[in-house]
């Protein structure tokens, strides 16, 4: 992707069904477990790699004994640094140890980070501090087993200022106004009522206070305190929690906007972000990984029940259809296709693009994450090149010589690796103009293989800001000498902000936001672009269901196309020799291609919650009133 984009981020989860011997002795090791999360949290590190975390929880432990261990890092290499700590851990101490090599309880007992339930997460910051307080897993301890709770997730919520205010006149004081923060907290006050409810009624039937914990633990409801906890939130989430005794959960968002999979034998419970990491880590079959059903959430109970409890009503499916372009490793079987298929839906109007002269075309990519749908251009392209062989063949009628028909087989698709980059090249200057050259040179180019007549077509997943490719990729291109540089990027527009997770917060960053500006400026319509600002003032202090989201007239007057030919002028300089066009994908072939995954809205604005519009609607006021505030 030439725009580098973040989003949050990945989680791990996993609940050992046996004793720790069984895996010592099917495995050769008690740490089984911990080897399972390293491989599951480095098979998502395309998630996030500005942070990352791993937790366990040890079950029926005596007093005394820790049971809860956690290790975070913000380093640059976060899963080595806090996996590489875990391991020297346990290898000093079974060097100062040598006796409890082969004795699991003993190891249980003294190594930390062994235990039979485990949550990991892999963090990209999207915005604000990346220091280590914001890094996943979250920890609200307590002296009461059962009231610890540590927490991890996949999120972003619209309504953190809302939820906050309500923790504040429950009487708690939150100690800061981050969205985990604030969602942990939440269900933290209501798992502490529920104990406190159980220990008064366990009391009054006569049990002390010892014979009371276990039986707590046994009725504890997570689905119940998480359908309290979880009523006012407006987000995209997969929120994943341990609780100190040894339930477990995992909880999806009712529109399904953000990911999660599960699998589960008779030796494991394993949840994850990406279907292909349980494949990988557990050699599982693709049917056997299941999708978590929106609003619903996965709860193991310490003593090993497993259930799947609807805790909101679902909303009309929005999966994210970012996970399918670009964030979610492409090893997944249907991300695989559907890659393919945007690649494949593109290129009737990229044969336009090139007034149908394959001949004389070169395709290639920007690496890495375009690859596979440039494997679906290419399929369609020699299935269009094909039929111009059979066309011209035919069209003979028997006539042609052999020369002919070989000259007309011999035609060939010219695919070439165009786009190389350098993935060592920092832009840490900050002075602009030395910054700018150093941009410039982030992605070299293969020379010698494009010829000055020919078009160059470069297909990216998506476009998001431009600035790579009018810094970098398009100057490089341009040495190259073509006629026509063609990209085609396997996204549609991006013209609204993201609220749930993806670094798109401000407008006037996404450059088909600013190419419809200078539509407006051009046409003499900007008068519009002060009646939108004045309609979304007006609902301000409106309630998240009564908001509208009015920038959609922003886009009205233009067509995609005239979009598409301002964006290309937007991002070619004065000194480009070659003819730029920009192709993107349509928004109805996105559907065609990713059936399962249809929230778009941010390429159409059609937000699957409420806090979407409001969102878009301050995202419009910041930008008229030219403050450079986060919309959320």
């Amino acid at each position: 992707m030439s725009d580098a984009l973040k989003h949050e981020c990945g989680i791990a989860l996993i609940r050992l069904l046996k004793p720790l011997e069984y895996y010592k002795e099917k495995y050769g090791t008690a740490f089984y477990g911990i080897n399972k999360m390293y491989l599951m949290m480095e098979k998502q590190h395309n998630r996030g790699q500005d942070g990352a975390g791993f937790a366990s929880i040890k079950l029926d432990v005596d007093p005394g004994q820790r049971y809860i261990s956690r290790v975070r890092s913000n380093q640059p290499q976060p899963i080595q640094d806090i996996f590489g700590q875990i391991n020297d851990r346990i290898n000093t101490e079974l060097y100062n140890s040598p006796e409890i090599r082969e004795d699991v309880a003993a190891q249980k007992s003294q190594i930390p980070y062994l235990g039979e339930v485990m949550i990991g997460h892999v963090r990209y910051g999207t915005f604000g501090k990346n220091s280590i307080e914001s890094v996943h897993p979250f920890l609200r301890q307590n002296n009461w087993m059962h009231r610890n709770l540590i927490m991890a997730g996949n999120f972003n919520m619209t309504n953190v200022k809302q939820l906050f205010d309500k923790l504040v006149s429950l009487g708690q004081h939150p100690k800061d106004l981050a969205d985990t923060i604030t969602v942990m907290e939440k269900v933290g006050h209501f798992q502490d009522r529920q104990v406190r409810k159980l220990y008064k009624k366990f009391k009054n039937e006569g049990y002390s206070k010892v014979e009371a914990s276990p039986k707590i633990a046994e009725e504890l409801d997570v689905a119940k305190i998480l359908r309290k906890s979880a009523r006012d939130w407006d987000g995209g989430y997969a929120m994943g929690g341990l609780m100190g005794h040894g339930d477990a959960f995992l909880l999806r968002d009712p529109a399904g906007i953000r990911p999660a999979y599960y699998y589960q034998d008779d030796e494991v419970i394993a949840i994850a972000s990406e279907r292909p990491v349980i494949q990988t880590a557990f050699n599982a079959p693709f049917e056997q990984v299941q999708e978590l059903e929106p609003g619903n959430a996965i709860i193991i109970k310490k003593d090993g029940r497993v259930s799947i409890e609807q805790i909101k009503e679902p909303l009309e499916r929005k999966a994210c259809s970012f996970e399918r372009i670009y964030f979610s490793r492409g090893s997944d079987a249907e991300i695989y296709k559907e890659r393919k298929e945007l690649g494949r839906l593109l290129f009737p109007r990229i044969m336009d693009s090139i007034d149908h002269d394959i001949e004389n075309s070169v395709f290639s990519f920007i690496p890495n994450t375009a690859e596979t749908s440039f494997y679906g251009m290419v399929e369609a392209a020699h299935a269009a090149l094909d039929q111009q062989k059979t066309d011209a063949i035919l069209a003979g009628n028997g006539q042609l010589t052999r020369e002919q028909v070989e000259s007309t087989l011999s035609r060939k698709l010219r695919t070439e690796k165009i786009a190389i980059k350098d993935a060592k090249l920092r832009t840490f200057i900050t002075e602009d103009s030395s910054r700018d050259d150093l941009v410039a040179h982030v992605y070299d180019v293969t020379y010698g293989v494009v010829k000055q007549d020919d078009n160059l077509v470069i297909i990216d997943d998506s476009i998001v800001r431009g600035t790579t490719l009018k810094k970098s990729i398009l100057k490089m291109m341009d040495r190259l000498q073509p006629k026509r540089i063609v990209v085609v990027s396997s996204a549609p527009q991006i013209r609204y902000p993201d609220c749930y997770g993806i670094d798109m917060a401000r407008l006037e960053d996404l450059v088909a936001f600013r190419a419809a500006l200078e539509l407006h400026k051009e046409r003499g319509t900007y008068q519009m672009v002060e009646d939108i600002y004045e309609k979304c003032l007006t609902q301000v202090n409106f309630e998240d269901i009564d908001v509208v989201n009015y920038v959609k007239e922003f886009y009205d007057p233009f067509t995609d196309e005239e979009i598409s030919n301002k964006i290309a002028v937007l991002l070619s300089d004065e000194d480009l020799n070659a003819e730029v066009k920009i192709i993107y994908q349509k928004v109805d072939d996105l559907h065609k291609a990713c059936p399962k995954n249809l929230g778009d809205w941010y390429f159409t604005g059609n937000y699957p919650t409420p806090g979407g519009n409001r969102v878009v609607n301050r995202a419009f006021i910041n930008f008229f009133e030219g403050n450079k505030e986060r919309a959320y």
